[in-house]
């Protein structure tokens, strides 16, 4: 017997709820920030190796995403979620507990890597309630979890101001086990048919990786994340010492662009059961082309700061368009799969993220003109992938 489906006016709590499991992550990496010289100071260690606590949460979050994604498929969603929950929770109160730089890299690992467990669930279970309608879904948590991130180094700020470090850590173990208590009663069992756990665990992975118009997507979707990295990795950078504005403006010009990332959503949710996900993603395309060629003769030509942040905010928006879409077009074509796809999705946008400041650096020339071919050459892979894609399979019929 399937479990019951939950009623349509919990969708008001549940996607809060979900929202707030992805925004862990956002607040683990984000609220700690501002605490990064004093914990080198506490552990007397260089600020190098504390910086690497970054990188080495996003290890632990990619590798979690390939373990717990085909699990998330044959096994129940909500004792997932469960699991990912009290382990985030537990790695959190440790955390303040360290006595050296490896106990807190370790840990840090492990609460990264079990938090996983329930962030993959999220996007099988928006495709579960909203159907060929996930991107709506997608776009109204993404909206709500981006409050994390604008928050989290404020708020960090504010406790580092209260007391010492550890605090940091203490009030997000809270928020993990607020969230584990909403989560333990209103959300619902998945409504998975568990005769396809015969599958193996990498036979799903191939299930997705076979599927040659999800290739495409996933290419896209990379391609989008690889430009939006570009832009967290240089755009201090490009405000801070290109055009020499004060950390107050910068602060209000990066606000200015989570904006137009929460506006795209806005209007996704708004257009997306219309008009279709390919629809909605091929308009952030378009836009993305047109402002990002802009932003490359902005820097070409040396322009004022003002045709900067006039090029760079519809592009932040094209680009949150562009990802939720993809990523709703991949997931819908793996319905019974949502939880590989889903660990797919992540990995492969974690890791080509991380190439961004690689590359960046690289071709490092002091100005932004590095930035801007690097965003403009993203955006037309995913051009020449989407016209492949329309080429390809423009005559079969594709659930949006």
């Amino acid at each position: 017997m399937k479990p019951a489906q939950p009623a349509v006016a919990s969708l008001k709590l549940l996607l809060p709820l979900l929202a707030s499991i992805i925004a862990m992550s956002p607040l683990a990496i984000d609220m700690y920030l501002p605490a990064m010289p004093i914990i080198a100071e506490a552990f007397a260690t260089n600020m190098g190796l504390v910086q690497n606590t970054l990188s080495i949460y996003l290890l632990g979050f990619s590798l979690g995403l390939l373990t717990f994604g085909p699990l998330a498929d044959k096994y129940s969603r909500r004792a997932m979620v469960i699991i990912g929950l009290s382990g985030f929770l537990f790695a959190s109160l440790l955390l303040p507990f360290c006595q050296n730089i490896e106990q807190f890299l370790a840990l840090r690992f492990v609460q990264a890597f079990i938090s996983s467990a329930a962030s993959v669930t999220v996007a099988g279970t928006i495709r579960e309630l909203y159907g060929k309608d996930t991107a709506k879904g997608l776009s109204y948590v993404s909206m709500i979890m981006m409050l994390a991130p604008m928050a989290a180094p404020t708020i960090g700020s504010a406790l580092l101001a209260l007391d010492g470090w550890e605090l940091i850590f203490f009030s997000i173990g809270s928020y993990a086990l607020i969230v584990l208590l909403l989560a333990y009663k209103y959300l619902p069992e998945s409504t998975q048919d568990k005769s396809r756990n015969q599958v193996s665990f990498l036979g799903r992975y191939k299930i997705v990786f076979s599927n040659s118009a999800a290739r495409l997507d996933l290419l896209s979707t990379m391609m989008s994340s690889l430009a939006f990295f570009s832009y967290i990795t240089a755009i201090a950078f490009i405000y801070l010492k290109i055009f020499g504005v004060s950390e107050l403006h910068f602060s209000l010009l990066f606000a200015l662009n989570v904006f137009a990332l929460m506006s795209a959503h806005l209007i996704n949710t708004r257009l997306v059961v219309r008009k279709g996900s390919r629809v909605m993603l091929t308009a952030g395309l378009a836009v993305a082309v047109l402002s990002s060629v802009a932003l490359l003769l902005v820097t070409y030509f040396q322009l004022s700061l003002v045709f900067t942040v006039v090029t760079i905010f519809p592009l932040m928006g094209s680009l949150s368009m562009m990802s939720v879409n993809t990523d709703a077009l991949i997931l819908t074509k793996f319905p019974e799969n949502s939880g590989t796809a889903s660990a797919v999705i992540g990995t492969l946008k974690f890791g080509i993220g991380a190439l961004a400041g690689p590359i960046l650096a690289y071709f490092y020339s002091g100005t932004a003109m590095p930035f801007a071919i690097l965003m403009v050459s993203a955006i037309l892979v995913v051009l020449v992938c989407q016209l492949i894609h329309k080429v390809k399979y423009q005559n079969k019929k594709e659930a949006v």
